[in-house]
């Protein structure tokens, strides 16, 4: 089981482990500081001993760095880490963005999730909404960004499954559950929002910055989505 730093240290950027097995383009660590892609979110990249990492994925309880050049890395070997920074940051912000406005479309209109990709350059939402309605959605994304900037803190924790099943509105998706596991890792903008989530977030509201909306389409019945991006204010 690879150990998850970036769970720990998600602000960090550089970090050592122990090569636990390498075929020459996919490595293997100990522990890592890189973020998997999973459950619609982009992945860290950055370098492992000076070399690229071009994507990180994740099998089992196992995290693989794909590297863009074969390594000589051997079993046991300590070697450094560096993310992204600022790929890790913007998506970060992005991330955190889509769970301020998945929270105000469900309080607002009862909306659920039916889909995502949080990615770098933009990021979309697909939810269920029963009437198309552009200024509703344009509302919406008006008050996240006067919650921005009011800011609030964002932290993360885990609640025993059954604890955190119990809890109104812990669940946005509309067609997938939590983990079966017995603890959930649960996201928190304080006073906000609370959802189970493995993913990075900023550690206060204001550093999104402003929430830009892209573009609105109708995908069907009950189906809308909705691209955004994230901007410096």
């Amino acid at each position: 089981m690879t150990k998850k730093l970036y769970w720990e240290q998600p602000y960090a950027q550089d970090f050592t482990a122990k090569v636990v097995a390498s075929d020459g383009t996919r490595v293997e660590l100990d522990q890592t500081l890189f973020y998997p892609r999973g459950g619609g979110v982009s992945c860290d990249t950055g370098a492992l001993g000076g070399i690229k990492v071009v994507e990180t994925s994740k099998e089992g309880d196992k995290i693989l760095h794909a590297i863009g050049s074969p390594s000589s890395f051997t079993i046991g070997q300590t070697i450094t880490g560096r993310i992204d920074w600022d790929r890790r940051h913007r998506l970060m912000r992005m991330h955190t963005a889509g769970h301020l406005l998945s929270a105000l479309f469900y309080s607002g209109a009862k909306c659920l999730i039916t889909g995502n990709q949080i990615d770098v350059e933009k990021s979309r939402m697909d939810f269920s909404l029963e009437v198309f309605d552009r200024s509703q959605i344009e509302d919406f994304v008006k008050e996240a960004n006067k919650l921005i900037t009011n800011d609030a803190s964002v932290k993360s924790y885990f609640l025993d499954r059954s604890e955190a099943l119990k809890i109104p509105d812990m669940v946005k998706l509309a067609e997938a559950a939590p983990p079966v596991e017995a603890q959930l890792r649960i996201v928190e903008i304080t006073g906000i929002d609370r959802q189970a989530d493995g993913g990075l977030h900023v550690a206060h509201l204001n550093e999104i910055g402003r929430i830009e909306l892209l573009k609105l389409e109708n995908k069907g019945k009950t189906n809308r989505r909705l691209y955004y991006d994230v901007a410096n204010k």
